[in-house]
């Protein structure tokens, strides 16, 4: 049901999405939806925890495997993006657009709690990246001017931008297309272009 939920969110909207939609998607009775949900507000902060876990889980996974192919953090934030620009042919394929900026702007008619599920999910990467950059400024006094949660929320940005760019174009190249330029402009802040660590092989991010 929330596969079938989601799909329509990404299509439609959330406003559009209709608790008749998702029910003839799914394959279910009109009373196995309001067993799991009350309301389609319910359904909508399913949705988005849901997603929010995915999310969270797709950027621990990618900073982990950067940090085997590094013990440099520069390096690191460098191969985190690389990991997602590599697979970004597969991640449009599978995840054409990003529920998020659906709630952002219609977070009034999913319910109160859903706005505070998306910013709990931005902060995280905000947390991440931004210790990242910490300890790379470490080593890096030309760092010291830089404000860093902005940097790191232009990472989360630029990903978000994307999806936008993918989905307004119907351009799929967009997403690895800006994380290139978002990789090129981090090889250059942390002062390591050029570098590039041992990758095994493309990851495949479902």
């Amino acid at each position: 049901m929330l596969e079938a939920a989601q799909r329509l969110v990404l299509e439609r909207g959330f406003a559009a999405m209709t608790v008749d939609a998702v029910i003839e998607a799914a394959g279910l009775s009109k009373g196995a939806f309001f067993h799991h949900f009350p309301s389609k507000a319910a359904l909508g902060r399913a949705l988005v925890e849901r997603y929010a876990t995915s999310d969270a889980e797709a950027l621990d996974t990618a900073m982990a495997a950067a940090e085997a192919r590094s013990a440099d953090p520069a390096v690191q934030l460098v191969e985190f993006v690389r990991f997602f620009e590599e697979a970004a042919d597969n991640l449009v394929e599978v995840q054409p657009s990003c529920l998020f900026i659906s709630f952002i702007y219609e977070r009034e008619l999913a319910g109160a709690g859903t706005d505070d599920v998306v910013a709990s999910a931005i902060l995280h990467w905000r947390q991440r990246i931004t210790g990242k950059l910490g300890e790379a400024a470490a080593g890096r006094p030309a760092l010291a001017e830089v404000d860093l949660t902005a940097v790191a929320d232009h990472v989360f940005a630029t990903f978000e931008g994307a999806f936008l760019l993918v989905r307004a174009l119907g351009d799929d190249s967009a997403m690895r297309r800006q994380l290139a330029q978002l990789r090129h402009y981090l090889e250059l802040l942390l002062g390591v272009a050029g570098e590039r660590s041992t990758a095994a092989e493309a990851p495949q991010v479902a």
